[in-house]
């Protein structure tokens, strides 16, 4: 096994274990893990993370889909407009260059911080359904319809799934239980990233090979956080993926920015 491949399994440690150990947020270190743990570059990171993001989120659809938690118009509304959006993104990703996509990336983890923080305050996992979880008028598949185009272009162009923007959408916009948010973002996520994927494939940046060791490795890492999930208090392990988050983006803006203007740190 070469150099590269084993780092790639270990790129992926620190994405399942923070998916494992806090239920979300990490598709938002697979890039940087990829980049550089792994050495894969900007552009191809991102398209291997839409692949990783894919993939744990079908699994999440089996899962929550038996407990009947997806909610299958709402599904459809945001992803309908959300897989154009998705190949959009990636589009627009093609013609970035590599340390300001990673500035950018930085500035998307601060306002993923900052979105989970605001929906923990205004946690909805007692308040019952209402809104567009009870009836779906013309009105929610317009709303859904738009969130999804912004979502879907996010998950292009960055390679993230956008759960952190979707469940607090479903949630505070749409009248969704805590639950079904979750099992919906799900679905609408799993469906999104195939366009960006495509797109992604498209132009060939993709390695098979070395997804499939991520994907590995994130495996692991998830069974790994989810023992730690079991053993640490939620609080504890939600300030701990705070910090992180917040000193990653820091770290991502100010290297690259250093990089972009050529000073050596």
């Amino acid at each position: 096994m070469t150099g590269q491949a084993i780092l790639s399994i270990i790129a992926g440690l620190p994405i399942g274990l923070q998916l494992g150990a806090t239920g979300t947020g990490g598709a938002i270190l697979a890039v940087p893990a990829l980049v550089y743990v792994a050495g894969i570059q900007p552009k191809e990171a991102a398209a291997m993370s839409l692949v990783i993001v894919a993939a744990s989120a079908w699994l999440g659809v089996w899962e929550y889909g038996r407990l009947g938690s997806v909610r299958p118009k709402a599904t459809a509304a945001f992803s309908g407009t959300g897989i154009g959006g998705s190949w959009l993104g990636a589009y627009g990703h093609q013609m970035v260059r590599g340390d300001v996509l990673l500035i950018l990336f930085g500035l998307l983890l601060l306002l993923a911080r900052y979105v989970m923080a605001r929906h923990a305050v205004r946690h909805r996992a007692a308040e019952p359904e209402s809104g567009c979880a009870i009836h779906f008028p013309r009105t929610c598949w317009l709303k859904l319809a738009g969130l999804g185009l912004v979502v879907g272009m996010l998950n292009g162009f960055f390679g993230v799934g956008g759960g952190f923007m979707i469940v607090p959408a479903l949630a505070l916009f749409a009248g969704f239980a805590q639950r079904q948010a979750v099992g919906t973002s799900l679905s609408i996520i799993a469906l999104i990233s195939l366009g960006g994927i495509a797109r992604h494939l498209e132009v060939g940046a993709l390695d098979g090979a070395l997804t499939a060791l991520v994907i590995l490795g994130s495996a692991a890492g998830m069974l790994l956080g989810t023992r730690l999930g079991q053993r640490v208090s939620p609080k504890t392990m939600s300030r701990v993926a705070a910090s992180v988050t917040i000193s990653l983006a820091a770290w991502l803006i100010l290297f690259n920015t250093a990089k972009l203007l050529g000073v050596r740190l």
